[in-house]
């Protein structure tokens, strides 16, 4: 079988998918990778969610990405038979501002993602170390980056830069927006599935432990709550979101704070994690009945519910809302919370409903709907990767 292999590597874990290849790939497994460079455990699913392997990467394979890969491909083997990898397509945080499409990883386009390092020092290497595991182990197969910051490319000046000295945005220190990936899913969505809707003016909210929102037009972005990281917007599972410069100063000035130890602080140690001092997860902070938890999910909702009116503004209106990511899609009562701030804008939701998502979540006939739609960021992968292999005739 001809297959394309998707991959999102983090410092410790890899996710893949598995397609056959095809100009509209179809979904064959998916699995995770976890505890790379310890004790590696893989899960490994078929398309309809059947576990078919469960356990500990055997120690005959390196524990490392490489060696995880090569365990994982002999599991599709075993699986599914003879498999001939045509395309490993790989999502790569930042694509800086020249990147506005996936492109086959030529050494050139290594040596860009490389140099975007500093852009995204706790996203990117690892990204990178996916890159090499892949060409090491698939050597004839077709490399392809795909940016999570693409999708945003076009945003018009003022939705782009810091009001800073303009040679630094010369320089690269602009807004550059993230989750494109998934964004670019829900837009091909809306289109197939509710063209109305896709025609307008629609607020995204991927929520999930990295969380943003996106203002689509038409089906591209307009806006996005991300800026130059992934640090900036809502707050998320360890991240603040929005924060005052002025703060970081004050820590690095009067608290002695050193850069590392505000990057951990920002990157680890903040967001619902911080907020509650018990949990980044939301499914503790909502079982839990410590007020510590109640406020830092009403401060989650209560942004997130800011950040949506900030967008509609920046529209001139809103024509519905999209929540997706694992919050977003799972967690009926933080979008009941986010809904019941914003019913001036004419976005409700129905109980039942919110409660039996994905799906429409608002009334019957509401002028302006509330969707709850699962994101498929490995499809956006494999699509490209299939575009890049085939060109207009397929694979």
């Amino acid at each position: 079988m001809d297959a394309i292999l998707t991959l999102n590597a983090g410092s410790s874990s890899v996710k893949f998918g598995v397609f056959r290849a095809a100009i509209d790939p179809a979904p064959v497994a998916e699995g995770l990778v976890e505890s790379i460079g310890t004790a590696p455990q893989a899960r490994l699913k078929d398309a309809q969610g059947a576990v078919l392997f469960q356990g500990p990467v055997p120690a005959d394979y390196a524990a490392d990405h490489a060696g995880s890969l090569a365990f994982v491909l002999s599991q599709l083997g075993a699986q599914f038979g003879a498999m001939q990898i045509r395309a490993v397509g790989h999502r790569v945080v930042h694509g800086g501002a020249d990147f506005d499409a996936p492109r086959v990883i030529t050494p050139d386009v290594l040596s860009q993602i490389k140099a975007l390092i500093p852009f995204a020092p706790l996203h990117q290497p690892h990204n990178i170390a996916g890159i090499d595991a892949a060409k090491a182990t698939f050597t004839q197969a077709l490399q392809v980056a795909c940016f999570d910051t693409a999708f945003h490319r076009g945003h018009e000046f003022a939705h782009e830069a810091f009001a800073i000295p303009r040679a630094y945005y010369d320089k690269g220190i602009r807004r550059y927006g993230f989750h494109g990936l998934s964004y670019d899913y829900i837009a091909g969505h809306l289109a197939d599935a509710y063209p109305d809707l896709h025609r307008g003016r629609v607020v995204v909210a991927h929520l999930g432990n990295g969380a943003s929102l996106c203002a689509l037009r038409g089906g591209r972005s307009m806006a996005s709550t991300m800026g130059f990281t992934a640090l900036d917007g809502v707050a998320m599972g360890t991240r603040p979101g929005q924060i005052d410069p002025g703060v970081l100063l004050y820590l690095m000035q009067q608290e002695g704070l050193s850069a590392p130890q505000i990057s951990d602080l920002l990157y680890r140690q903040s967001g619902l994690l911080g907020l509650s001092g018990i949990s980044a997860d939301m499914r503790d902070l909502l079982s839990s009945d410590a007020p510590e938890a109640a406020q830092a999910v009403t401060y989650f909702c209560a942004r997130i519910a800011r950040e949506i009116a900030a967008l509609a503004a920046d529209m001139g209106g809103i024509d519905a809302l999209v929540f997706t990511g694992g919050i977003g899609e799972n967690a009926a009562p933080i979008r009941a919370q986010i809904c019941a701030s914003l019913d001036w804008l004419g976005l409700a939701l129905q109980p039942e409903k919110n409660n039996g998502a994905p799906g429409l979540i608002s009334p019957t006939g509401a002028a302006r709907p509330v969707l709850a739609i699962p994101t498929n960021e490995e499809l956006i992968i494999a699509r490209a990767a299939s575009r890049l292999i085939g060109g207009p005739e397929g694979v």
